[in-house]
Order: structure tokens, then sequence, then C-alpha cells
């Protein structure tokens, strides 16, 4: 039976919180131990259905060219796992745009050179995750900074989210994350959501940094809630061990942002129009303060060669603001 999302958090219960999430993810990684990851992503191509190994493209074996897309995937959920194809089938939920990074590893992975002892997984296939855009009855959607001690993309905005749970529905797995980083739940009857798209993502990024070890197929989940910036604000409670800050995006800025283009050095001319900076909540020893953070940082490019990770909004997130700012008509 998948787990609720939870309850709701006051400051006595932030530890009980932050245990039981640690605990949650414990025992992903133990179930992930006996469970192939390979049966929570498949794909349903000339009427027959298997699993996708770790060093496959989803986007090449769905018939993807040799750019980052997106192509429209037809995608359903049946107990914990999603199936993708590129026609309708019985069962298909929604037909959603499926893109991937233009430095995504496994696009051209056999013209590659193999690191020095690196091998591919030979028992592991592609892990699920959910991301939840959430977005205040006011019109803007709620990001976080992942902490720098964090082993996977740390220091960088993203929507919460990670992964979803065996036999978990993906709304449940995206509350759960949701209530787990930010201490934030959502009433039944006071939100709507819909899904957006579906994002190919490894980490490390690319080859030169040694064999990716993380390989997974993200669905962002649109959940608009009925509350205002305000009073969500009011009841955010950050998990300090996964975010070190969080803010709000309106959709002017959310449009210069999904417009940044990844993969290049070009640098980035800020619109005249925006503003300087944003503002932003950071978490310093346990309490938040408010601070003005650059606009140019949140509109930074992923350069093709960069081996460090510096501030920025992750690309996968861009795509999301850009399917967001779709649902809104802008």
């Amino acid at each position: 039976m998948a787990r609720k999302p939870g309850f709701l958090l006051t400051p006595q219960k932030a530890p009980e919180r932050r245990r039981w999430a640690a605990r949650g993810r414990q025992g992903r990684r133990r179930a992930q131990g006996r469970v192939m990851a390979a049966a929570r992503v498949q794909l349903l191509l000339a009427g027959r259905l298997e699993s996708v190994s770790f060093a496959r493209s989803v986007c090449g074996l769905l018939g993807a060219g040799p750019g980052p897309g997106p192509w429209p995937t037809y995608c359903g959920l049946e107990g914990g796992r999603l199936i993708l194809s590129d026609k309708p089938f019985p069962g298909s939920a929604a037909k959603l745009p499926l893109q991937r990074p233009p430095f995504c590893p496994f696009a051209a992975l056999d013209q590659q050179p193999r690191p020095p002892g690196a091998e591919l997984p030979a028992n592991r296939g592609v892990d699920l995750g959910v991301a939840v855009i959430l977005q205040s009855s006011d019109q803007t959607v709620l990001l976080t900074r992942r902490t720098r001690t964090l082993r996977v993309s740390p220091n960088l905005w993203v929507p919460p989210g990670g992964h979803v749970e065996l036999d978990e529905e993906l709304l449940d797995g995206g509350l759960r994350e949701l209530w787990e980083e930010t201490g934030l739940r959502l009433a039944q009857g006071q939100f709507s959501w819909v899904p957006l798209g579906l994002w190919e993502s490894a980490y490390p990024p690319r080859l030169s940094w040694g064999f990716p070890k993380y390989h997974h197929i993200v669905l962002y989940l649109l959940v608009i809630s009925q509350e205002s910036q305000q009073q969500l604000q009011a009841r955010i409670q950050p998990n300090p061990s996964e975010v070190s800050a969080f803010m709000w995006l309106g959709p002017d800025i959310a449009a210069a942002v999904a417009a940044t283009e990844d993969g290049t050095e070009a640098p980035r001319i800020l619109p005249a129009d925006l503003p300087l900076s944003v503002g932003a909540m950071e978490l310093e020893e346990g309490r938040a303060r408010a601070v003005a953070l650059p606009t140019s940082t949140l509109l930074r490019n992923t350069p093709p060669t960069a081996e460090d990770n510096p501030e920025r909004v992750s690309s996968g997130t861009k795509f999301a603001l850009g399917l967001w700012l779709q649902q809104l008509g802008r």
C-alpha cells in the first residue's frame, strides 16, 4: 500500500519529519537493491512490453532523433510502473512531451569513449522520479535550492521531488516528496493537478565525469493550490538536509529562465525589463532569512565542459517551467 504524504508539520515535529524522511530514503535504497530498477520504467514497442536497460536512451528507443526533443509520448502508470510508448495503447492516461538535455550521455553512448575502468551496469534499469511544480493561487511557482552536500545535483534550483516508491501512485509520491522537503501538506479538495511532461536525466550528466551512476525518467506534475503564495510561505518549513533556500517565481522571470539555452557557452544578456534580483529565503543555522538573489544566477547556462556545480536552475526545471507557462497561456 502506498504511504500517505504525512501530516501538517509544526516546529516541534520537524525532527520527526527528518527522521521519517531519512527512514524512507533508506527503505527506498534497500528496495532498489531487491528489485531490478528496470521494472519501474517500461516501454511498449511493437506490442511488446519490455524493461529499459540502464545504459539505453529512453528517448532513443522511442524514436527520438539526435536533438533534445521534445517528442510526444503516451504514458500510463500501473502498480508503480511507468509505461511509455510512441503510440496510444489501452490504459495510456496522457500524451506528454518527453525531452532530454542536449548533453545527455545516453544519447550517443556507443559513439563516445568509455572512461577507463567504467563498466556498464548489467542488472539495472531506469529509475522513476516525480517532481511537483507547485502553483499558488496567485500564479507563482515554488523552487528549492538543493544543499551542497547532496550527492546528486547539489546546489541546483529545482522543484520538490524525488523517487517514487514501489507501488506508490505518482501523485502520492509527489505530495510525499513535497512534504518531506518543504513541510507543506496539501489537503485533499484544496488543490488540482495535471501531468506536464517527462524528462530523461542522468547524473553525472556527462561521460567526461565518469560513467553516470543514476538514470531517471522524471514526471513533472503541476499541482495548483487554492492557497496564495503568502499562505503557503507561512507554512513552509524546509528540511535543511535537502533544501538550502527556496523562492517563488512569477511568469515573467520563469519565461526568461525557461528560454536560457543549456549546453552552450554563449553569454546570457539580462532582458531590460527584468529586475536585477529576485527575493528568496535562505536557510542559515536552521532559520530562514530573506535574501536578494541576482536574477543572472537563474539565467546561468550549463556549459558543456563544466565539472563543478555552480548555482543555477537545472535543465529539467527549465523544461518544466516552459510547460507551466504553456498551461498559463503565456
